[in-house]
């Protein structure tokens, strides 16, 4: 009788996954990666006895190499989300096929483990099977966002060689139109249930706002009821259209943002999903994980690890520029920047205890707020500092 493995694929049926596992030597030992889903931090002695080959001496004040890089592959939608961070259009640019495989070369020789493919809408181009099957190839692990406009059995059949398909879905209950300006909630319930049909992992995204918010644990039931294995949390940043249309009017409220933690311990302990808490919510966090006894550990375990930008993630726009990330500009100096805030940060991140889970906050916030690389101004710590005389 044929095995199934934990992807659901029978053991005489042709499996994307990567062969053999992916190892990159650390001046502390090695990152190695065991599956699609496990990335390990190993030391040396135990990165001997797994067999990962030392390589050329690494300089431990060189600068961290991404593990994940999030790679445009069109800034096209015909989606009119009012939050795009890209306003994205149906007419936006999109790299050839050429491009975009020379990119994924280049994503590879950075030494990164995951590859994110974004947009704009990916689905929109007829070669992305193709690209994922190539970046399987160079040793990547490809993910993808979509909206899950324009998918179908047929399509969701080329895209096998993705590890994981995360679908926007903001919301039921009339949540979804509230963030978006228009409602696709049945769009994206309907790609989760091919995705899941296809034996295709999938996750969904959420954005949180505060018309959002109120639908999020009901959210979290229908998408688990669809098929979906993961809720991938979202803070609602200004950039792009959603940095024009009232962000402070939009953000979590005080309330909210006090209920938060409730809500996602809640969601966690029902068992249904694995949740992902997008690093720039800790700040929002950091009240109600005050009287939690080793809450930066805690957060670690649910693969939070604070503002990767410029650090372990990286970001590769429309064009082929470098960014720290998918939602600041892109430029070197701007990475620089990133990474000088991070080894130097003021108070009160610099003696808070949360700061190796949170790292000043989302400097996409802060700048928007302030104008400036500042600490996050939502973080209830950082009020309650800079109110004090």
């Amino acid at each position: 009788m044929p095995l199934v493995n934990a992807r659901g694929l029978r053991s005489d049926e042709p499996s994307c996954a990567p062969e053999p596992p992916w190892s990159r030597p650390e001046p502390f030992g090695a990152w190695v990666r065991l599956d699609d889903r496990t990335l390990l931090a190993v030391d040396h002695a135990l990165a001997k006895r797994l067999g990962v080959p030392s390589g050329q001496p690494i300089d431990p004040s060189a600068p961290p190499r991404p593990l994940e890089v999030h790679l445009a592959v069109n800034a096209r939608c015909h989606a009119p989300c009012a939050d795009c961070y890209l306003d994205a259009r149906p007419d936006g640019a999109e790299p050839s096929t050429e491009d975009l495989r020379a990119r994924l070369v280049a994503v590879r020789e950075r030494g990164a483990s995951t590859v994110a493919f974004g947009g704009g809408e990916p689905l929109l181009r007829d070669d992305l099977g193709e690209l994922a099957a190539f970046a399987r190839s160079l040793g990547l692990v490809p993910v993808m966002t979509t909206s899950g406009f324009g998918l179908r059995e047929e399509r969701a059949e080329e895209l096998c060689a993705f590890a994981q398909i995360n679908v926007s879905h903001d919301g039921v209950g009339g949540a979804y139109a509230s963030v978006r300006g228009f409602d696709g909630a049945r769009i994206a319930e309907r790609a989760i249930e091919i995705l899941a049909r296809q034996k295709i992992p999938v996750g969904v995204n959420v954005v949180l706002t505060r018309r959002s918010f109120e639908q999020l644990e009901a959210t979290a039931e229908r998408v688990a009821d669809l098929g979906a294995g993961e809720l991938q949390l979202l803070r609602y940043k200004p950039q792009g259209r959603a940095a024009g249309i009232g962000y402070f009017e939009a953000r979590l409220s005080t309330t909210q943002r006090e209920a938060l933690w409730p809500a996602i311990t809640a969601i966690v302990h029902r068992r249904r999903l694995s949740v992902r808490i997008d690093c720039a919510l800790v700040p929002l966090l950091s009240e109600a994980l005050a009287a939690e006894p080793r809450a930066a550990e805690m957060l670690a375990s649910l693969g939070v690890f604070g503002c990767e930008a410029g650090r372990h993630l990286g970001g590769i726009d429309v064009a082929g520029r470098d960014a720290p990330c998918s939602f600041s500009p892109s430029s070197h100096e701007e990475i620089e920047r990133f990474r000088a805030y991070h080894a130097n940060p003021p108070e009160p991140c610099a003696s808070c205890t949360l700061f190796s889970v949170c790292r000043g906050g989302c400097q996409v916030v802060s700048r928007h707020a302030t104008n400036d690389f500042r600490p996050d101004p939502e973080c209830p710590r950082v009020r309650r500092t800079e109110a004090s005389p």
